[in-house]
């Protein structure tokens, strides 16, 4: 009903409008004046309307800024992901000096030299000092943004894996299941062909490393440790998207793609920053279906005790399909 309402008003907005503008030309007719010409007046009432708009729009942006600040994500809880921040502010803080500066300059100039007819158009060619300037200057610091972020990308993507802990995470319409290396921190080998009912990830029992294999539906990680997620999917292109740790990768039908990071802080830290109901999510990040917005799996960073703990709670796989039998 809203949304009809404001429909509605858009109509009737634009329709007087029309109307409006259908008037000024009847005016104009019965003044025997040409509506399409522009005077110094209208020139000058364009100029005055661009200063107005411009600073509202120069104030609404601020206020969005500050009205919309909280709903961004908090710092990120990985190491690489602190690193992926300080460059995502480097870059929005040289993206609004340049816009705070050269916004209110173009509605300053269209004002400033807006049509009159006692003006006459300064004939500039061309000045090769501005030339280098507006050239030179822009291309030094977009070289140094590059290698910044160059080589910020080959730490995230190239880490230490020689202490990882490694899991894998599956993907499949609608939902993520993950298994855990064990204590051998090895994968047993999994092929889609021997996908069932009973196993779902298609593991190969007779590899020996699956024999302590731990399928389970909420990942658990220890702090400041690092971990290998290894990614397969089942059916079609989903995305895992771990926002907190600045973690996003595809996970292909027939192909094994991976991230790693180091959890910063624990699930209790962060309820205790952000409020009880915080928890990290697995999101998808691809439109993969029609319950695309659901499929979503708990992540929880603990102390190694609590997880040790934990995974000791845990059935190994091979013990799980014994007792599916």
């Amino acid at each position: 009903m809203t949304n009809t309402l404001i429909i509605l008003v858009a109509i009737l907005i634009i329709a007087a409008l029309v109307q409006i503008t259908r008037v000024s030309e009847l005016l104009s007719e019965i003044k025997k004046q040409d509506p399409n010409k522009v005077t110094d007046s209208n020139n000058k009432t364009q100029g005055i309307l661009f200063l107005v708009v411009g600073g509202a729009f120069l104030i609404f942006v601020v206020w969005q800024m500050i009205t919309w600040n909280h709903l961004l994500l908090p710092p990120a809880s990985s190491l690489h992901g602190q690193e992926i921040d300080a460059l995502m502010k480097v870059s929005m803080g040289l993206i609004l000096i340049v816009f705070f500066a050269l916004t209110p300059l173009l509605f300053y100039f269209t004002y400033k030299y807006r049509g009159n007819k006692n003006n006459k158009a300064y004939f500039f060619a061309h000045n090769n000092k501005l030339e280098v300037i507006w050239t030179v200057i822009p291309t030094i610091i977009l070289t140094c943004l590059i290698v910044y972020g160059l080589r910020t990308w080959e730490r995230s993507m190239n880490p230490d894996l020689s202490q990882a802990k490694i899991i894998e995470v599956y993907a499949e319409q609608f939902k993520w299941t993950a298994r855990e290396s064990g204590t051998d921190n090895k994968l047993g080998k999994a092929n889609f062909k021997l996908v069932t009912d009973r196993n779902a990830l298609g593991v190969d029992m007779n590899d020996v490393n699956s024999k302590d294999d731990k399928v389970i539906r909420e990942v658990h990680l220890v702090v400041d440790k690092p971990v290998l997620l290894k990614f397969r999917a089942k059916d079609v292109i989903h995305s895992a998207f771990l926002p907190h740790f600045r973690v996003q990768m595809n996970c292909v039908p027939g192909l094994s793609t991976q991230f790693a990071f180091t959890p910063t802080q624990t699930t209790a830290e962060m309820k205790e920053q952000e409020g009880d109901d915080f928890e990290f999510v697995l999101l998808c990040n691809k439109i993969c279906g029609a319950a695309h917005y659901n499929m979503q799996m708990s992540f929880i960073v603990e102390t190694q005790e609590e997880y040790d703990a934990w995974i000791a709670s845990q059935k190994v796989l091979s013990e799980k399909l014994l007792t599916q039998k």
